[in-house]
């Protein structure tokens, strides 16, 4: 008995202990940036994007190797709902740029299943309403060189600290189940700027990795006009996309979004 009490105990405070160390890593960033601008004389900016959400493809099964699949996408209807994102952008020496970025994301979808469903432990009998939500939001940190600058063209290359805070669960009647995972992914960043004329432009940025583990990319093509001398506008096409297969979680996702931001230099 006691020891049924002190493991869930434990698995709760490894949990809080992770969001601790993760909330430290983002003040510690925050501050090392802000000292690198004040230092350097850098440029700040700030970029806020919203717009649309939808889900291309949702497969879950949990656990990897023993769960039932299914998908959050055609088994349960998802909504396509409203995001928003938050990024700080910190250049300095002129190519050398810092960001951090906020890029929160939670589903829900519903529906009824015509088979019981196996999920993190729990069995959920079929044709039962049945409500599913999916979190995956996004913590990064990156560093970017711009090798190329001239009155045309900007295009750089980075390396981004990816910090996710992940949660799927189902839920029905008297019963309920999730699985959450804290991690650090670590991705390459890049960002191409086409000039087109003096007011506008075509953008191409994103962060992306695969590997044996999973992958991930997260990737915008916007077009861009700048609306004042320290105000600029851009709306584009973002996906977001990738997954794991392990033993603990089978998840892939994509994610569309219709993209609207504005770039405000400080």
């Amino acid at each position: 008995m006691i020891r049924t009490l002190i493991l869930p105990l434990k698995q709760l405070l490894k949990i809080n202990m992770d969001l601790s160390k993760m909330k430290k890593r983002i003040l510690l960033a925050v501050s090392l940036i802000l000292f690198i601008s004040i230092s350097m004389h850098a440029q700040v900016s700030v970029d806020f994007e919203t717009g649309q959400v939808s889900t291309g493809y949702n497969d879950v099964r949990i656990p990897g190797n023993q769960g039932t699949f299914i998908s959050l996408q055609t088994d349960l209807k998802p909504d396509a709902d409203i995001f928003y994102r938050i990024k700080l952008n910190y250049t300095f020496s002129s190519a050398h740029t810092l960001s951090l970025l906020y890029a929160p994301l939670t589903i829900k979808s519903e529906g009824q299943l015509n088979k019981d469903v196996n999920f993190a432990g729990k069995v959920f009998q079929a044709n039962r309403d049945l409500s599913g939500s999916y979190k995956f939001n996004s913590y990064r940190l990156t560093y970017r060189y711009d090798f190329v600058q001239n009155p045309d063209l900007e295009f750089g290359l980075g390396f981004t600290a990816k910090i996710r805070d992940a949660r799927i669960a189902l839920s029905s009647q008297n019963i309920s189940a999730e699985k959450t995972n804290v991690g650090f992914v670590p991705i390459i960043n890049f960002r191409l700027l086409w000039h087109i004329g003096d007011d506008f432009g075509l953008l191409f940025e994103g962060d992306g990795l695969a590997a044996k583990q999973g992958r991930a990319f997260d990737i915008l093509l916007a077009a861009s006009y700048n609306l004042l001398e320290k105000i600029t506008f851009k709306a584009g096409y973002r996906i977001l996309e990738g997954g794991a297969d392990n033993e603990e979680v089978y998840n892939f996702a994509l994610f569309h979004y219709i993209s609207f931001g504005l770039s405000y230099e400080l």
